[in-house]
């Protein structure tokens, strides 16, 4: 069932959205594999994004939470547009469902566990099929009648930022203690570009982590300034067939020999707003949906002091 964009139950204050799969692998990573479960299985993606979510309510009390989800990481309709679309980062190609994503051995199977641990808790968790959380974000944020912090370590979400509805993207710089918190000043200082000016600036750049190939020759600084002097990026192609427009001979060659690649890249670059969001309450939990099921977590993977953290946050 989905429901009237604008409606998403608990959806009536302050609305956070986790990029999940950046934040647990960002704890992955910074949380050390010697914290390990009973059983000797590493937790400390489990353990490290549970601290996560902690510090993140701790410190900013947002009145509703998503734990948005990659359904499908790489969505056939994005690589139908550009094939090489994060295509190095397939480690098996699968005839049916999306590709298996290659990750690190022991993050993997720790995966099920957040999923199971966030259901206990009762924080919403929200993937949809055929679509990136990326896309999930894009559609929650659409619709949200207040104001939204997005945590994310993926640049691709500072195309939401919009200080006039109150859209930031939270950005951790060292884990999420310190965060980067991203507005349409600092994109300004930092870029040359407002929110919605940084897909066409990611389009034309290119993103190597993403298999965007971008406009050859035309880099960070070059798209800035020619966004700067055209608008958009439907200006700078217009541009091109206008023989006084300022662009250089090399810019104008360049921009005309990739106009397919402009032609589709705005749909693979620009997040989703339209995904059909399931029923979902995101109503920050004050108590566990199911504190049997999450007692028994606690106890098979040893989580300890960050899910009891967490309770305790949760429940003031």
């Amino acid at each position: 069932m989905s429901v009237p964009y604008g409606m998403m139950r608990g959806v009536t204050g302050r609305l956070m959205l986790l990029d999940t799969a950046s934040l647990y692998f960002r704890a992955y990573f910074g949380v050390p594999d010697s914290v390990k479960a009973p059983d000797g299985s590493p937790v400390n993606a489990v353990r490290g994004l549970l601290d996560f979510i902690d510090r993140l309510v701790k410190d900013h009390r947002p009145d509703a939470l998503a734990a948005c989800m990659d359904a499908d990481w790489r969505p056939e309709w994005r690589v139908e547009l550009i094939p090489s679309y994060k295509a190095h980062r397939v480690a098996e190609e699968r005839e049916v469902g999306p590709d298996e994503e290659e990750v690190p051995d022991t993050l993997s199977p720790q995966v099920p566990v957040i999923e199971a641990v966030l259901d206990a808790l009762g924080i919403a968790r929200v993937g949809v099929a055929g679509y990136e959380a990326d896309d999930v974000i894009g559609t929650f944020t659409a619709h949200a009648k207040g104001p939204v912090d997005i945590v994310t370590g993926d640049r691709d979400l500072y195309q939401l930022v919009d200080d006039e509805r109150g859209v930031r993207v939270l950005y951790p710089l060292k884990g999420v203690g310190t965060l980067q918190l991203t507005d349409e000043s600092w994109l300004r200082e930092k870029y040359g570009v407002d929110g919605g000016g940084y897909a066409d600036l990611a389009l034309l750049r290119g993103d190597p982590s993403d298999g965007l190939p971008g406009v050859p020759g035309i880099g960070e600084k070059t798209a800035a300034k020619l966004l700067a002097e055209f608008g958009d990026l439907a200006g700078i192609m217009a541009a091109v067939d206008d023989p006084k427009a300022r662009l250089t001979p090399s810019q104008r060659k360049r921009l005309d020999e990739s106009r397919p690649y402009v032609a589709v890249a705005p749909k693979v670059v620009r997040v989703a707003q339209d995904v059909p969001l399931p029923d979902v309450d995101t109503t920050l939990p004050r108590t566990p949906r199911d504190p049997a099921g999450l007692d028994e977590l606690a106890v098979r993977w040893g989580l300890g002091g960050s899910l009891q953290r967490l309770l305790v946050t949760l429940g003031t």
